[in-house]
């Protein structure tokens, strides 16, 4: 199984993914994790080596989940996975979702510092719908439904409540 999992900021992604994982005994990917520069806030590492990271993850792995928001990694993992799944619950439950998610040490020094960032990725989230880049919903839409394998769209659901 290797199941690439998708959706704006604070639809869900990382709560179904670890579920899904812990459940079938599938590694996770987060791809937060390898496009951004570690212990730096916004910096994005080189296309070329995130590309790479992403390459390498899937090659050594026979099973997996994917789970991230940006476009051009879905669609290049698109094409190894084995089921794609789109969670688009709506921008309030997003919101909402990012109000309540835990500290991230992953990705934050402090809960603080988290909480810092938090106005900047609301407004990034509340403009997802209206967007036109990869990390978009315009984007998301077309990378689902060019999918040709077994897919899933779940909607109008907060973070945790999905059926996985």
């Amino acid at each position: 199984m290797k199941v690439l999992v998708f959706g704006n900021s604070g639809s869900g992604k990382s709560t179904y993914a670890r579920a899904l994982a812990a459940r079938e005994g599938l590694v996770h990917l987060d791809l937060d994790s390898i496009v951004w520069e570690p212990g730096k806030i916004a910096v994005q590492r080189s296309a070329e080596s995130v590309i790479a990271d992403l390459q390498s993850f899937m090659d050594s792995h026979p099973t997996w989940v994917i789970e991230g928001c940006y476009g051009e990694l879905i669609q290049a993992a698109a094409v190894h996975c084995t089921l794609l799944v789109f969670l688009n619950p709506g921008i309030e439950a997003c919101l909402a979702n990012n109000v309540r998610r835990p500290w991230e040490p992953q990705k934050y020094s402090s809960r603080k510092q988290q909480d810092a960032m938090l106005t900047n990725l609301q407004e990034w989230v509340a403009g997802y719908y209206d967007r036109d880049d990869a990390w978009s919903y315009r984007a998301h839409r077309e990378i689902f439904d060019a999918f040709t394998g077994p897919r899933i769209e779940h909607r109008e659901r907060e973070a945790g409540a999905y059926a996985i």
